[in-house]
């Protein structure tokens, strides 16, 4: 493999902007799934992909979200063509006999509630991280938040508490007018080691 084009680097990461303000230009069905197709791929601890999708579009759905939010996501959040919420499944691990051939892991987490809690909301949080990214290449805009009551949400779209949410990630076609300055980014001496 060779390093990307630097126009490719600057959509994916230096030029992309957290969005707050969408045009309602609609996001089909197929780019959705094309979505899913590209980050579906980034890797997970012992492939256990905890991370469920779930796209909010229609006005019904919508509306039951904004519920839930923290009032300065409302308008927002109502005007992105889309918001997915990503959740984790707490039993994931159903899924690793066949995702995950290597060994029987299945019993590891099935009998260890803290380590499958935890491997569901480390690696559901990376699969998020993947989702920006995917859409990104796809030559959309996001705006990942917080910012929300999780109780209330997970009732009102997870009833059943298998899934809870991690964070939300509004998508569409960013309205410029509407970003906030960038904030600064700490640099690599103030982040960084090299031991």
């Amino acid at each position: 493999m060779s390093a990307l084009d630097v126009d490719v680097l600057g959509q994916l990461f230096s030029l992309a902007r957290t969005h707050n303000g969408f045009t309602p230009d609609p996001i089909p069905e197929a780019t959705l799934r094309h979505l899913y197709d590209l980050m579906k791929w980034g890797p997970t601890s012992m492939n256990c992909q905890p991370a469920r999708l779930l796209f909010v579009r229609s006005r019904e759905a919508k509306e039951r979200l904004a519920a839930t939010l923290a009032p300065s996501n409302v308008d927002k959040t109502l005007a992105a063509p889309v918001t997915v919420i990503i959740a984790s499944d707490s039993r994931f691990y159903d899924h690793l006999p066949s995702q995950f051939p290597a060994y029987d892991a299945k019993p590891m987490f099935e009998g260890n509630a803290g380590l499958a809690s935890d491997t569901a909301f480390r690696n559901s949080s990376l699969q998020g991280g993947y989702l920006i990214l995917a859409a990104r290449a796809l030559g959309l805009d996001c705006g990942p938040m917080s910012g929300f009551d999780a109780g209330k949400l997970n009732a009102a779209f997870f009833p059943d508490g298998r899934y809870r949410v991690n964070f939300l990630c509004n998508l569409g076609m960013g309205d410029p007018t509407k970003l906030y300055p960038r904030g600064p980014r700490l640099s690599f001496e103030e982040a960084c080691q090299i031991v």
